[in-house]
């Protein structure tokens, strides 16, 4: 894809349930049994990619955050990762004010605001929807304005 034009006819599908692999999920679970350092993946959001071991979590680590739009979904493969939590947090805000914060990240990145619209539109948005009607319920939930 040379430039944004392509983007935006081919959105990319990062972000989306499919993308997931079952070896993050062994992954985590050995990292609460392990004895050494364990590697995971990071989000690269400029670059709108994932950079697998990107960080090493070690033994001696107490608590380990993990953020993800899935964690909590009700469906296989997501369905077996909550065992793993010994607290989940469910963070929402009305769907109009997603939308609004989504477009707002993919322009203050300098995306054009036709790539931005349409990656919010053809991938985001379905995903908030997603989410939003699938997911398990959390120990904790938060809705901001």
């Amino acid at each position: 894809m040379s430039d944004w034009n392509d983007l935006v006819s081919h959105p990319c599908g990062r972000g989306r349930r499919r993308t997931y692999h079952d070896r993050h999920r062994r992954t985590a679970r050995r990292g609460r049994e392990s004895t050494a350092s364990v590697a995971v993946p990071t989000f690269d959001r400029p670059l709108d990619l994932s950079r697998a071991a990107a960080r090493l979590i070690a033994p001696a680590t107490r608590y380990v955050v993990v953020e993800g739009n899935y964690l909590l979904l009700g469906r296989a493969p997501w369905s077996g990762l909550a065992r793993l939590f010994d607290l989940t947090v469910f963070l929402t805000a009305p769907r109009a004010e997603l939308e609004r914060r989504l477009l707002k990240r993919w322009t203050d990145l300098s995306y054009p605001d036709e790539y931005a619209i349409a990656k919010v539109r053809g991938n985001d948005m379905p995903n908030v929807d997603l989410v939003l009607e699938h997911s398990m319920p959390a120990d904790v939930a938060w809705e901001s304005r």
